[in-house]
């Protein structure tokens, strides 16, 4: 168990009403990365000392709306699966889904309360840009739904909400509380960003060429959605008007069966070179990433952790 795992654990949400406080303990029982509270810790450490009790507080909360979030887009995208468990909404049902969440946002702005009070105005003001950036990129990718054409920019803009700027914002307020300097806040910032951008377009791959047993969840769930990942969009770019028609008649289709349309239109990126392309720009973005890193006035050591965790994201599997 790393040191997170041990904060998150002494939370005890063995409380009442259990039908409000156990789909929440559920949701943060549920595993996976923990890299936005872990990279705070570690932004902290390498500027301060070991132990910050204000870093830790501010860990939870980060985790604490990650989680929240993600509960939400479950039930938005009327999903079944999280982390290879039932969601919340299957578990139990979408109202309680719902108000659990509503829960999971108040007390994660407790543990903000709880910052000293010299770092706290700011910490909740790097928080609150953070969050309405999130619900943003969540609208962003809803509304792309309803639209006939998004390019490419305008996908990594909502990504970079939705997904990127909670992850920079962790490292940033994580090296606040330790006192970097303020160049050091933007380098850190823009390190996060593009390590962002790296890991919602590895889940993008790995939506579709991943393994199933080891992502987590059903492999090809963005096809059969038609959502428009970079994936699709970079198809169409790419595509001749018979494969653009392909794609659009695949997409359309209600009839087929699920697996076939998965096949056929992963057929037609295969055609494109559309797996190289997505590694191409998540190279190019974790390249970037370390890039940033070479500006950070920190010890070899901690920037090679960061080095480190730049890289693994990008060769990820789950």
């Amino acid at each position: 168990m790393n040191d997170f795992e041990q904060i998150l654990s002494s939370i005890d949400w063995h409380r009442e009403p259990y039908s409000l406080y156990e789909p929440i303990a559920y949701t943060l029982q549920n595993g996976g990365k923990r890299l936005r509270p872990n990279l705070l810790l570690l932004a902290a450490q390498m500027y301060g000392s070991a132990k910050n009790t204000d870093a830790d507080n501010a860990a939870l909360a980060i985790e604490i709306f990650h989680n929240f979030t993600l509960l939400h887009d479950d039930v938005m995208d009327n999903a079944d699966l999280r982390r290879s468990r039932p969601t919340v909404h299957r578990k139990w049902n979408t109202n309680i889904a719902i108000l659990s969440g509503d829960t999971m946002i108040i007390e994660a702005y407790s543990y903000l309360a709880q910052i000293s009070e010299s770092k706290q105005p700011s910490v909740i003001r790097m928080f609150n840009k953070m969050a309405s950036a999130v619900c943003e990129g969540q609208q962003l990718d809803m509304d792309f739904e309803k639209l006939k054409s998004v390019s490419i920019d305008q996908y990594i803009n909502m990504i970079e909400k939705k997904t990127a700027v909670l992850i920079a914002t962790a490292l940033q307020i994580g090296a606040f509380l330790a006192d970097a300097r303020h160049d050091d806040l933007d380098y850190i910032y823009n390190y996060g960003i593009n390590i962002g951008l790296a890991f919602q377009l590895q889940d993008d791959l790995l939506d579709t060429y991943g393994d199933e047993k080891t992502f987590g969840k059903p492999i090809g769930g963005d096809i059969l959605e038609a959502k428009k990942t970079f994936l699709l969009l970079k198809a169409f770019e790419k595509a001749d008007q018979q494969q653009k028609e392909q794609l659009n008649n695949l997409l359309a289709d209600t009839h087929i069966n699920a697996q076939e349309k998965i096949t056929a239109v992963r057929d037609i990126y295969n055609a494109l070179n559309i797996q190289d392309e997505t590694e191409n720009i998540i190279q190019h973005y974790t390249s970037l990433a370390l890039e940033q890193l070479n500006l950070l006035n920190a010890a070899p050591q901690q920037l090679q952790q960061l080095r480190h965790i730049a890289l693994q994201l990008m060769k990820r599997e789950k």
